[in-house]
């Protein structure tokens, strides 16, 4: 009885092809793909065949192309994002980076940084909890690890709890952001992160330098103090192809069973 692979289109069976020969270690991080007319030969079809299954990989982030040089597997190694474990008061509070916890011994850069103050977009004001009229600091910067561009954050914060500090500047100092919030007296103590996804903004595709027909995942984290009060929300759009997010947390009380 024929199986469900054998009516794939020749296309995407050269590309699952690639693909395993890429999962296998056959080629690896940095290695050169055959290109269209090696695949044209080996599996005799067509040169828009050939194009389409290199495409997929593409599309997929598997896979890069470099103009003149060839298709290559991507020698970026994913970021692990450990949603729990980097907003720890243990981290900060130290003076750690929260993304100590996820980078290791790679190097970040932050770049494209700005801050100001503006008034409060209207779904940004109502979450703040704002007046109307009242406005926020805005900090806007890029993420860069190992060279590759991963990350665009923007947060806001009531600029009544920050005027005059030095998160008003470039440089929020150990601890960033968060830490400056402790000092102040309004140190958050519970977050909310709500993740979803979409196809990138042409913007957003070009300042995180990110192949065709790869998503963004899309993350707004809301930090609270111990009296409930919002003070900060973080906007944030990854390159979902540089990201793995990990959440390990325990089963507390009133954890439904599973389904399955």
């Amino acid at each position: 009885m024929a199986t469900t692979d054998d009516r794939r289109p020749k296309y995407q069976r050269i590309a699952d092809s690639l693909r395993e020969a890429i999962e296998t270690g056959e080629y690896g991080p940095g290695d050169r793909l055959p290109g269209e007319n090696e695949l044209m030969s080996t599996y005799g079809v067509a040169r828009m065949t050939a194009r389409q299954a290199l495409s997929v990989l593409r599309e997929e982030g598997v896979v890069e192309a470099r103009k003149g040089a060839g298709v290559f597997v991507r020698a970026f190694r994913p970021l692990r994002r450990r949603g729990i474990q980097r907003l720890s008061r243990d981290r900060w509070g130290n003076g750690r980076s929260i993304w100590s916890a996820d980078v290791e011994n790679r190097a970040l850069e932050v770049d494209e940084i700005t801050v100001s103050e503006e008034p409060a977009p209207e779904h940004i004001g109502a979450v703040l909890d704002l007046a109307d009229g009242e406005t926020v600091c805005v900090r806007r910067r890029r993420f860069v690890l190992d060279g590759k561009p991963v990350l665009l954050a923007t947060s806001h914060l009531p600029m009544s709890l920050v005027a005059g500090s030095v998160v008003t500047r470039e440089n929020t100092g150990p601890g960033g952001t968060y830490a400056r919030l402790a000092e102040r007296g309004h140190a958050p103590v519970h977050f909310r992160e709500e993740i979803r996804s979409r196809m990138p903004s042409k913007d957003e595709a070009t300042r995180l330098s990110m192949s065709a027909g790869t998503p963004v995942i899309l993350i707004c984290r809301t930090a609270y103090t111990a009296e409930g009060r919002p003070v900060e929300i973080n906007e944030m759009t990854l390159d979902a192809s540089s990201y793995i997010l990990e959440y390990d947390f325990d089963a507390g009380p009133g954890t439904a069973p599973a389904d399955d």
